[in-house]
């Protein structure tokens, strides 16, 4: 059994605040997430698709500083998303603000984004609209450059990511999809769940025809990068290859891929505009399920945490994503302790899901130390004093 999970078991003991100092020092993030960064903001806009605004800005950040919209999966929320995937840390660390909308039980009861909903997939309706409004309330409030505004997401939060990117693309520099699916492939939830298993022939064109038709906008385009893990059984990998055809498509560039290489140990295809930049890039996974992969960054850190859907698969996805949206060149803070998650059992996740990311949830962060006592030592004397560890 790890040490979180050993935590874990220690923090249902009783009385558990008397062992060793070891309760002050546990924090359990709760149904609400009390210690989470990300604050809700309540009026924003008209807010058609009633979805819930949260947002992290960090202390300091300079003006004109970049901003990233998050957008979870099913059964997830915003800050359960935020601890696993690890975003918030990144924004402090690099220093740009971070926008997490959240799906409401009112909506979708499983938490899934309605990216098939025609209301909620059209310029200037529902949950797009909503989202909209959204990033114009953080941009005027914090000064947020809007030439720097880029959009990711997982699962039904990765089609919602498609969905952004077609219907505002003058908004976004760039985006980011994990286990998503391309904009406009479904109208209905029947369409929705036969795409996701069964993906039907489009050629290129008529993929980019439906990002193409869904704005007056006539390019530049946002750059995109896509996440796949090859062994998804929830969303079939073959999705991943019908967004590049898509985005390839609507850039005007070739199939065939302009480079290919391996990143911490899995294959990456890009291809570059006429100015040599980078347009769309593109991420399989190797044997990885349905999730968003997890790893050390190049940097040495960890960003996140194993839960459900967040996958330990060797490589960072969300400081990936982050270097390639230009947000990891400068430091704006460093980061003074390590931080260690332990994570809740997340409910409603079916027990083979679970099973797939290694955990049952997300959690909240621990710091190793605080005040000058080596949080380590004590939690491993609390193990001791508890009989789990020798």
């Amino acid at each position: 059994m790890s040490l979180a999970k050993n935590i874990e078991f220690l923090r249902r003991l009783p009385k558990l605040d008397k062992i060793a100092g070891l309760g002050r020092f546990y924090r359990s993030p709760g149904a609400g997430g009390a210690h989470s960064p990300l604050i809700e903001t309540s009026r924003f806009g008209s807010n058609p698709g009633n979805l819930r605004m949260l947002s992290f800005v960090p202390d300091g950040i300079p003006p004109k500083s970049g901003l990233v919209v998050v957008l979870h999966g099913c059964t997830q929320n915003a800050r359960g998303y935020d601890a696993g995937a690890g975003w918030s840390t990144l924004a402090e660390r690099y220093g740009f603000a971070l926008l997490m909308p959240e799906q409401t039980a009112t909506n979708n009861a499983n938490g899934c984004f309605n990216w098939f909903n025609p209301e909620d997939t059209i310029r200037g309706s529902g949950e797009a609209l909503s989202i909209r409004q959204m990033i114009d309330h953080i941009v005027r409030k914090h000064g947020i450059d809007p030439q720097r505004i880029f959009v990711t997401g997982l699962s039904a939060g990765g089609a919602m990511t498609t969905v952004m990117l077609a219907t505002y693309p003058e908004v976004f520099a760039g985006g980011a999809i994990i286990a998503g699916l391309p904009y406009g492939v479904a109208s209905n939830v029947k369409e929705a769940l036969s795409g996701m298993f069964q993906v039907p022939y489009r050629s290129n064109r008529e993929l980019g025809d439906l990002v193409r038709r869904a704005s007056p906008h006539k390019g530049p385009w946002p750059k995109l990068s896509i996440w796949h893990g090859s062994a998804d059984r929830t969303v079939n990998p073959v999705n991943a290859d019908e967004i590049i055809k898509q985005w390839l498509d609507v850039h005007g560039l070739p199939l065939l891929p302009m480079s290919e290489d391996m990143v911490d140990g899995h294959p990456r295809k890009s291809w570059q505009n006429s100015d040599g930049q980078t347009a769309v890039e593109s991420f399989t996974i190797s044997n990885m399920a349905h999730g968003t992969p997890l790893g050390i960054a190049e940097s040495g850190e960890q960003f996140g945490v194993e839960g459900a859907f967040l996958i330990e698969a060797g490589i960072s996805s969300s400081f990936h994503i982050a270097k390639f949206f230009g947000l990891t060149g400068k430091v704006h803070k460093a980061r003074e302790t390590s931080l260690t998650t332990t994570p809740p059992v997340l409910e409603g996740v079916p027990n083979d899901q679970r099973k797939q990311s290694n955990t049952g949830g997300f959690g909240s962060r621990t710091r190793r130390r605080e005040g000058g006592i080596d949080v380590n030592a004590v939690i491993t004397r609390a193990l001791t004093a508890a009989g789990l560890m020798k």
